[in-house]
Protein backbone atom coordinates (compact mmCIF):
# COMPACT_ATOMS: atom_id res chain seq x y z
CA UNK A 1 0.00 0.00 0.00
CA UNK A 2 2.82 2.38 0.86
CA UNK A 3 4.47 1.79 -2.54
CA UNK A 4 1.35 3.06 -4.35
CA UNK A 5 1.47 6.36 -2.47
CA UNK A 6 5.12 6.79 -3.36
CA UNK A 7 4.35 5.95 -6.97
CA UNK A 8 1.50 8.47 -7.10
CA UNK A 9 3.82 11.11 -5.65
CA UNK A 10 6.51 10.34 -8.21
CA UNK A 11 4.03 10.69 -11.08
CA UNK A 12 2.59 13.89 -9.59
CA UNK A 13 6.08 15.37 -9.37
CA UNK A 14 7.10 14.27 -12.87
CA UNK A 15 3.96 15.48 -14.59
CA UNK A 16 3.75 18.56 -12.35
CA UNK A 17 7.19 19.56 -13.58
CA UNK A 18 6.01 18.97 -17.15
CA UNK A 19 2.87 21.08 -16.57
CA UNK A 20 4.92 23.82 -14.94
CA UNK A 21 7.46 23.74 -17.77
CA UNK A 22 4.83 23.97 -20.51
CA UNK A 23 3.01 26.75 -18.63
CA UNK A 24 6.31 28.57 -18.16
CA UNK A 25 7.03 28.33 -21.89
CA UNK A 26 3.55 29.71 -22.62
CA UNK A 27 4.12 32.57 -20.16
CA UNK A 28 7.50 33.33 -21.72
CA UNK A 29 5.89 33.32 -25.16
CA UNK A 30 3.39 35.92 -23.93
CA UNK A 31 6.24 37.88 -22.32
CA UNK A 32 8.39 37.99 -25.47
CA UNK A 33 5.38 39.06 -27.55
CA UNK A 34 4.56 41.81 -25.06
CA UNK A 35 1.20 40.21 -24.27
CA UNK A 36 1.91 39.48 -20.60
CA UNK A 37 0.17 42.68 -19.52
CA UNK A 38 -3.11 41.61 -21.07
CA UNK A 39 -5.31 39.53 -18.85
CA UNK A 40 -7.16 37.92 -21.72
CA UNK A 41 -9.69 35.17 -21.35
CA UNK A 42 -7.98 33.22 -24.12
CA UNK A 43 -4.65 33.14 -22.24
CA UNK A 44 -6.42 31.99 -19.08
CA UNK A 45 -8.29 29.24 -20.93
CA UNK A 46 -5.07 28.08 -22.63
CA UNK A 47 -3.33 27.97 -19.24
CA UNK A 48 -6.11 25.87 -17.72
CA UNK A 49 -6.16 23.63 -20.81
CA UNK A 50 -2.43 22.99 -20.41
CA UNK A 51 -2.95 21.86 -16.82
CA UNK A 52 -5.97 19.69 -17.75
CA UNK A 53 -4.07 18.11 -20.65
CA UNK A 54 -1.01 17.24 -18.60
CA UNK A 55 -3.19 15.86 -15.80
CA UNK A 56 -5.01 13.66 -18.32
CA UNK A 57 -1.70 12.38 -19.70
CA UNK A 58 -0.32 11.84 -16.20
CA UNK A 59 -3.33 9.87 -15.01
CA UNK A 60 -3.37 7.83 -18.21
CA UNK A 61 0.35 7.04 -17.89
CA UNK A 62 -0.09 6.05 -14.25
CA UNK A 63 -2.94 3.73 -15.22
CA UNK A 64 -0.86 2.13 -17.98
CA UNK A 65 2.07 1.59 -15.64
CA UNK A 66 -0.26 0.22 -12.96
CA UNK A 67 -1.33 -2.76 -15.10
CA UNK A 68 -4.36 -0.86 -16.42
CA UNK A 69 -5.86 -0.21 -13.00
CA UNK A 70 -6.74 3.15 -11.47
CA UNK A 71 -8.67 4.09 -8.36
CA UNK A 72 -10.55 7.36 -8.20
CA UNK A 73 -8.53 8.38 -5.13
CA UNK A 74 -5.30 7.90 -7.06
CA UNK A 75 -6.59 10.09 -9.89
CA UNK A 76 -7.61 12.81 -7.41
CA UNK A 77 -4.16 12.72 -5.79
CA UNK A 78 -2.46 12.83 -9.18
CA UNK A 79 -4.58 15.74 -10.39
CA UNK A 80 -4.02 17.72 -7.22
CA UNK A 81 -0.29 16.95 -7.06
CA UNK A 82 0.34 17.77 -10.71
CA UNK A 83 -1.54 21.06 -10.42
CA UNK A 84 0.24 21.97 -7.18
CA UNK A 85 3.74 21.36 -8.56
CA UNK A 86 2.86 23.26 -11.75
CA UNK A 87 1.46 26.14 -9.70
CA UNK A 88 4.63 26.40 -7.62
CA UNK A 89 6.68 26.76 -10.81
CA UNK A 90 4.23 29.40 -12.05
CA UNK A 91 4.43 31.28 -8.76
CA UNK A 92 8.21 31.38 -8.95
CA UNK A 93 7.93 32.94 -12.42
CA UNK A 94 5.27 35.39 -11.19
CA UNK A 95 7.41 36.37 -8.19
CA UNK A 96 10.42 37.00 -10.44
CA UNK A 97 8.28 39.06 -12.81
CA UNK A 98 6.38 41.09 -10.22
CA UNK A 99 9.49 41.84 -8.16
CA UNK A 100 11.26 43.51 -11.10
CA UNK A 101 13.79 40.71 -11.63
CA UNK A 102 12.66 39.59 -15.09
CA UNK A 103 11.32 42.97 -16.18
CA UNK A 104 12.16 46.07 -14.17
CA UNK A 105 9.11 48.31 -13.83
CA UNK A 106 6.62 45.53 -14.60
CA UNK A 107 4.23 46.34 -11.75
CA UNK A 108 4.25 50.07 -12.48
CA UNK A 109 3.47 49.48 -16.15
CA UNK A 110 0.81 46.89 -15.34
CA UNK A 111 -0.78 49.33 -12.87
CA UNK A 112 -0.74 52.13 -15.47
CA UNK A 113 -2.42 49.88 -18.04
CA UNK A 114 -5.03 48.76 -15.48
CA UNK A 115 -5.68 52.37 -14.49
CA UNK A 116 -6.22 53.46 -18.07
CA UNK A 117 -8.57 50.55 -18.72
CA UNK A 118 -10.47 51.08 -15.46
CA UNK A 119 -11.04 54.79 -16.08
CA UNK A 120 -12.15 54.08 -19.66
CA UNK A 121 -14.69 51.52 -18.44
CA UNK A 122 -15.81 53.63 -15.44
CA UNK A 123 -15.77 57.32 -16.37
CA UNK A 124 -17.49 58.26 -13.08
CA UNK A 125 -14.51 56.93 -11.09
CA UNK A 126 -12.46 59.62 -9.36
CA UNK A 127 -8.73 59.68 -8.76
CA UNK A 128 -9.39 59.52 -5.03
CA UNK A 129 -11.43 56.32 -5.45
CA UNK A 130 -8.66 54.84 -7.58
CA UNK A 131 -6.05 55.72 -4.96
CA UNK A 132 -8.17 54.15 -2.20
CA UNK A 133 -8.57 50.99 -4.26
CA UNK A 134 -4.84 50.78 -4.92
CA UNK A 135 -4.08 51.33 -1.25
CA UNK A 136 -6.43 48.47 -0.34
CA UNK A 137 -4.95 46.28 -3.06
CA UNK A 138 -1.41 46.89 -1.80
CA UNK A 139 -2.47 45.87 1.72
CA UNK A 140 -3.68 42.49 0.45
CA UNK A 141 -1.14 41.92 -2.34
CA UNK A 142 0.41 39.01 -0.43
CA UNK A 143 -2.86 37.06 -0.78
CA UNK A 144 -2.24 36.57 -4.51
CA UNK A 145 0.17 33.68 -3.86
CA UNK A 146 -2.11 31.49 -1.71
CA UNK A 147 -5.08 32.34 -3.94
CA UNK A 148 -3.19 31.13 -7.03
CA UNK A 149 -2.19 27.92 -5.22
CA UNK A 150 -5.76 27.26 -4.03
CA UNK A 151 -7.18 28.00 -7.49
CA UNK A 152 -4.73 25.56 -9.10
CA UNK A 153 -5.44 22.87 -6.50
CA UNK A 154 -9.16 23.18 -7.23
CA UNK A 155 -8.45 22.89 -10.97
CA UNK A 156 -6.35 19.78 -10.23
CA UNK A 157 -9.12 18.26 -8.10
CA UNK A 158 -11.72 18.87 -10.81
CA UNK A 159 -9.47 17.48 -13.53
CA UNK A 160 -8.54 14.49 -11.36
CA UNK A 161 -12.20 13.82 -10.68
CA UNK A 162 -13.22 14.07 -14.33
CA UNK A 163 -10.38 11.94 -15.68
CA UNK A 164 -10.55 9.57 -12.71
CA UNK A 165 -14.23 8.88 -13.35
CA UNK A 166 -13.52 8.35 -17.04
CA UNK A 167 -10.45 6.11 -16.61
CA UNK A 168 -11.29 4.38 -13.30
CA UNK A 169 -10.76 0.65 -13.26
CA UNK A 170 -10.51 -1.24 -9.97
CA UNK A 171 -8.58 -4.48 -9.58
CA UNK A 172 -10.83 -7.53 -9.32
CA UNK A 173 -11.50 -8.41 -5.71
CA UNK A 174 -10.93 -4.88 -4.36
Amino acid sequence: MEEKKLKVGQYALKFGLIAGGISLLFSLMLFFQGMHYEQSTVATVVGIAIVFGVIAFGINQFKKDNEGFLKLGQALKLGTGIALVGAIIGLIYYALLSNDIIEPGFMEKATAIAKEKTFAENPQLTQEQWDQGMEMQNKFKFLAYPFILIFNIIIGLVAGLIFGLIMKKDKPGY
